[in-house]
């Protein structure tokens, strides 16, 4: 439906707009619609809620553009969200700190949840440590994500990058060292 993605990306667009100027908390559907010339009884046919909005704006913008990437690794596709975070962090800085029921922040953690499952399943074989590790490692990527976005000058996503891969892989060093 071309007139549907339309209308839906119109909303989209008015809602970038408003989160640059105002919290999230501070715009209603009506300012959304009002941006954009659009009715509300159009949003409410497109979207349940402006929560609904902001993740559609992720899966169109995001998600869709690495579909048929599955052959990266999960590292290139990490990079590849963090530049296009980096890319869009006006609207993002103000979506990852939207917080409770159908916020941005869930909605990330729900799709990010199946990716570390997938490369925890190939790192740890028991299932309970498994369930300990997803949610940890979730928490630990928002945090981070959501720090480097809201720091007064996010650094570009190649030092941000760079600086966790060092991370990791100290750490990684240091608790193979530490085993043997």
């Amino acid at each position: 439906m071309p007139d549907s993605n339309i209308t839906k990306k119109a909303l989209a667009q008015s809602l970038k707009e408003l989160m640059g100027k105002q919290s999230f908390a501070k715009i209603s559907v009506a300012d959304i619609c009002e941006g954009c010339g659009m009715s509300r009884k159009s949003f409410y046919y497109h979207f349940k809620d402006k929560y609904d909005l902001v993740n559609w704006i992720f899966d169109m913008e995001f998600i869709r553009s690495i579909q048929g990437r599955e052959r990266e690794t999960s590292w290139e596709l990490f990079q590849a969200l963090c530049h296009y975070f980096y890319q869009e962090r006006d609207f993002y800085r103000c979506a990852i700190q939207i917080q409770g029921q159908n916020s941005f922040r869930e909605y990330f953690q729900e799709v990010l949840s199946p990716v570390l499952e997938n490369v925890a399943s190939d790192l740890i074989l028991d299932n309970q440590d498994r369930a300990f590790c997803v949610p940890f490692f979730s928490d630990a990527i928002l945090a981070s994500i959501l720090r480097w976005l809201t720091a007064a000058k996010p650094e570009p996503p190649e030092e941000y990058l760079a600086r966790l891969h060092r991370l990791l892989v100290r750490g990684a060093r240091q608790v193979l060292a530490d085993l043997e």
